[in-house]
C-alpha cells in the first residue's frame, strides 16, 4: 500500500472528475475509480459501473464545476456544481472521496437543488459569487 499526500490525493480526484464529467472519457476514467468501488448516493447506481453507466446516458451538456477542494489523509472532499442536468436547477454538491493507492474506493454525497436570486432567502449564491443565469 503505497500513501499519497493529501495534495495529491486532491490532484488524483480533479483528474477524475474532469476525465468523466466533462470529458466523458470513461475509458480513461477507469483508472481513478476501483473496480470494487463503494458508491452511498441515493442518485447513482451501484459500483463503478453504475457510475459509468449513468455519465454515458446523462446529457451531453453535463458539466462540472469544482470550487473548493479539500484533503485531509485519505480524503478528499470537493464543493461544487453540475449543471446541463436536464433538470430544473443546477445540484450544488459535497462529494466525499476515500482513495487507497492513489485510486477512488468510496464515496457519499450531500446534494441540494442551486437557488436562485428569487429563491434564495438569505439573498447570497451558493455556489461562486454570482446567481445561476
Amino acid at each position: 500500500m503505497t500513501t499519497r499526500t493529501p495534495a495529491v490525493n486532491k490532484a488524483i480526484v480533479l483528474e477524475a472528475f474532469e476525465t468523466l464529467f466533462n470529458r466523458k472519457d470513461i475509458t480513461a476514467a477507469e483508472r481513478f475509480w476501483s473496480p470494487a468501488y463503494i458508491q452511498h448516493s441515493a442518485h447513482v447506481p451501484p459500483g463503478r459501473e453504475g457510475l459509468f453507466g449513468l455519465v454515458a446516458a446523462g446529457p451531453a451538456d453535463l458539466h462540472y464545476e469544482c470550487q473548493l477542494a479539500v484533503a485531509e489523509g485519505d480524503f478528499v472532499l470537493l464543493h461544487g456544481r453540475f449543471s446541463g442536468l436536464g433538470q430544473r436547477a443546477n445540484w450544488v454538491v459535497v462529494e466525499i472521496l476515500r482513495l487507497v493507492d492513489g485510486v477512488m474506493v468510496e464515496h457519499w454525497d450531500v446534494i441540494q437543488d442551486e437557488a436562485t436570486r428569487e429563491s434564495s432567502l438569505g439573498g447570497h449564491p451558493m455556489f461562486g459569487d454570482r446567481f445561476p443565469a
